[in-house]
């Protein structure tokens, strides 16, 4: 094996953070773990060397790997370190530091995977999880692995500051001031709690393709959540920021508007009340009400899904699914937002993908398996939670694109309806697409004016049939500001969602009888 780099590490970061493990590779430099490599702009050979390996080594590998007739395989390396800070009113409640560094190798018959990890990166255990991977086909060798061709990643998450460079007395303030700034606001918050998590990702994919590439993806989240009494009641809320950003993005303005976020949607409670339950029109506001798009649509439209004949989308490619004003998009390539990635995690480039164009169902979101079985390229939607897992096909932003409306004209034409602000959750069925979503803030909509506050509702529907019942689309979009994650089959990956404001003619609205 060689050396862990030919480079040397700036300072190490994370310093009295609690170190978790220490992966194999490193156990003779343990602290290089949390360390921030000397330049910004690494090739893929630096991207060898930090994983000790080489084209020769990973070769021998992917021989291995197709031994037994796969037709295909792929090697996926990677780094990852994740720092939590938790405070709770003015103490802090936890932190830690993890670390995780491995590869895994899939190898692919046909539209069977064979799939074998290990966190030891020599050739010896690489090819011993090889051989397991390799067991998925039962003959000689056809496939071989090819001379690689690098493939240059594009870069939507640039940062000033890599978060392994950042200190842990530098992180701890920042929560702090969230903490005071909330507690000044209204005398009524009794308790608060921050947090701010972050992390990065060395990655290095090779395929037998021949296409070698890598990625070094940064992330982070801060949060604020208050509990505030009056009159013996209590009520909470929250409000956080997140994406593929440096620590430079949290300013005192950025911890400002978040706290006052938090502040304001937790006293707001005390005012609310229940709607009538029943069938009503109900506008999705701007932002974060994307979360409906994503779970009961997006999730429909994942290839694999449809490959199976498990998605209500399946008989529908080129079929109208909705109004002429509507259209959707999946998109990795928006800078910093969460979703956003440079390559996907089978080495395909990011893009934007156009799944419904002006009411038309138009593309399906691909990995490697679906984009075979369609006969169509794949769409860089290959994911996957870690070298652990083996891709799937994944969001990245999915968003609607704005429409011809104003906000105001939507809701003036409401007699009586919900305004849906932010959502907590919910529960999907893929399948058929019934949904069912906590509404945690609204309002109540009267011949045509927003009114009275409204909370702790539910709103039950079906996607595709939402989708079609979509009568006016604004043009204020915007991404949701805070962090959202995504699980599929036992995976959970980031991803970030929008919306502009949307009226739904008719859904059911769960309230006061």
């Amino acid at each position: 094996m060689t050396e862990i780099t030919r480079r040397k590490f700036l300072k190490t970061g994370a310093k009295g953070a609690v170190l978790i493990s220490v992966p194999y590779f490193f156990r003779l430099n343990p602290m290089a773990v949390l360390a921030a490599p000397e330049d910004d702009l690494m090739s893929v050979s630096d991207y060898f060397q930090h994983f000790g390996v080489n084209g020769a080594i990973i070769r021998e590998v992917m021989e291995t790997a197709l031994s037994r007739g796969g037709n295909y395989c792929d090697l996926f390396f990677q780094h990852s370190i994740n720092t939590y800070i938790g405070l709770e009113d003015d103490v802090v409640s936890r932190a830690s530091t993890s670390v995780d560094f491995g590869v895994g190798i899939r190898v692919l018959k046909d539209d069977q995977t064979g799939y074998s990890f290990t966190e030891e990166i020599t050739p010896e255990a690489m090819k011993l999880a090889a051989r397991t991977a390799a067991n998925i086909a039962s003959g000689p060798a056809g496939t071989t692995a090819t001379q690689f061709s690098a493939r240059i990643p594009a870069d939507y998450y640039p940062i000033r500051t890599s978060w392994e460079s950042v200190e842990i007395d530098k992180r701890i303030p920042l929560i702090q001031k969230a903490g005071e700034l909330a507690q000044s606001k209204d005398s009524r918050i009794v308790k608060t709690r921050a947090y701010l998590s972050d992390g990065v990702s060395y990655m290095l994919l090779a395929t037998s393709e021949g296409v070698v590439s890598y990625d070094y993806q940064p992330m982070m989240r801060i949060s604020i959540s208050c509990t505030a009494e009056q009159n013996g009641k209590r009520e909470n809320g929250s409000h956080n920021l997140s994406g593929r950003r440096g620590i430079e993005f949290i300013t005192d303005d950025k911890i400002e508007y978040m706290t006052q976020k938090a502040v304001d949607q937790t006293v707001g409670l005390f005012d609310a009340v229940k709607p009538e339950a029943g069938e009503m029109p109900v506008v999705l506001a701007a932002g974060s009400s994307g979360i409906l798009l994503h779970e009961a649509i997006g999730h429909g439209m994942e290839a694999d899904f449809n490959r199976k004949g498990t998605s209500i989308f399946a008989d529908k490619m080129g079929k109208k699914v909705a109004e002429n004003f509507v259209s959707i998009v999946d998109d990795g390539t928006n800078q910093h937002m969460r979703g956003s990635i440079n390559i996907d995690d089978e080495g395909n480039e990011s893009q934007k993908t156009v799944l419904v164009e002006n009411g038309i169902l138009r593309s399906y979101l691909h990995d490697q398996i679906s984009s075979r079985y369609y006969k169509v390229k794949p769409t860089g939607n290959g994911r996957r939670q870690s070298f652990r897992h083996q891709p799937l096909p994944r969001m990245r932003n999915t968003y609607m694109l704005p429409g011809p409306y104003k906000k105001e004209e939507i809701i003036a034409s409401v007699k009586k309806g919900i305004f849906a602000e932010t959502f907590a959750g919910g529960q999907v069925n893929i399948g058929p697409g019934d949904f069912s979503f906590y509404v945690k803030t609204g309002f109540l909509i009267e011949e045509g004016k927003v009114t009275r506050p409204v909370k702790d509702i539910n709103i039950i529907g079906n996607g595709p049939e939402v989708l079609g019942r979509i009568s006016m689309v604004a043009d204020d979009f915007k991404f949701a500001e805070g962090g959202w994650t995504c699980g599929k089959s036992g995976q959970r990956v980031p991803v970030s969602v929008g919306l502009p404001s949307v009226l739904v003619s008719s859904i059911t609205v769960g309230g006061v009888n």
